[in-house]
């Protein structure tokens, strides 16, 4: 007899086609945040009386302080005296395993650009607005001089956000000028070689190959060599 196997009070299993709709709504609030930070205008950037400050989060943590500063902002009524909050990210193309995917890296690892009023010393407002972002969960505080937040020049700033819109995403790739890589594709497939120049806007890489006594130059697509 086959004893039927019920889940023990207290647990539940997991809907996968819930657990898909769940990551498929958190992907697109990800997506709607990122084209809200990416439209924002000249104007909004450097509209007078505003300032850029950089807050320390935990690391990892970036999108969670960026959402749950939204979030009391909204609920705190504050959109007057913080205007916005912004993740750096760029789009890079990542070559891993020989295949190439689009992925968007953080430019400054355990930071959220935040957009608020002018924060002074001394100032009531100021400090209420210090408070309401140093008190938001995962914020370690602001990058400052002593206790007064430093914000950013505006050269700091139109240069993170150009990189946020950059069109030609970066390329990481897993190796350098002078070390040794294999061919794993092509007529070249199992030589190895040194990496001699690398075109990261044509994808492209100059691999030095040992043939009949010499050394021969190479160029490859990224996708054809891998770091030994």
């Amino acid at each position: 007899m086959v004893e039927e196997r019920t889940p023990s009070a207290g647990t539940t299993e997991a809907d996968p086609a819930e657990e898909s709709v769940r990551r498929s709504s958190k992907q697109k609030a990800k997506e709607e945040e990122l084209e809200e930070e990416l439209e924002l205008t000249e104007e909004e950037i450097n509209a007078p009386g505003r300032r850029w400050y950089f807050v320390h989060t935990y690391s990892g943590h970036e999108n969670k302080v960026a959402k749950a500063l939204r979030a009391t902002i909204e609920r705190m009524d504050a959109k007057d005296k913080i205007f916005h909050v912004v993740v750096p990210t760029e789009e890079e193309i990542e070559i891993r395993e020989g295949q190439r995917r689009t992925v968007r890296r953080k430019l400054y690892p355990g930071y959220v650009m935040v957009q608020t009023i002018e924060l002074k010393e001394g100032d009531p407002v100021s400090d209420q607005i210090w408070h309401l972002i140093r008190n938001t969960p995962g914020v370690t505080g602001f990058v400052s001089s002593g206790s007064q937040p430093v914000p950013l020049s505006q050269e700091e700033v139109n240069h993170i956000l150009r990189a946020m819109r950059a069109e030609q995403p970066r390329v990481r790739i897993g190796f350098s000028v002078g070390q040794p890589v294999r061919i794993v594709s092509g007529p070249f497939e199992d030589f190895v070689g040194t990496v001699d120049e690398i075109d990261t806007e044509r994808g492209k890489v100059k691999v030095l190959v040992n043939m009949f006594g010499r050394e021969t130059p190479v160029t490859l697509d990224f996708l054809e060599v891998e770091k030994l």
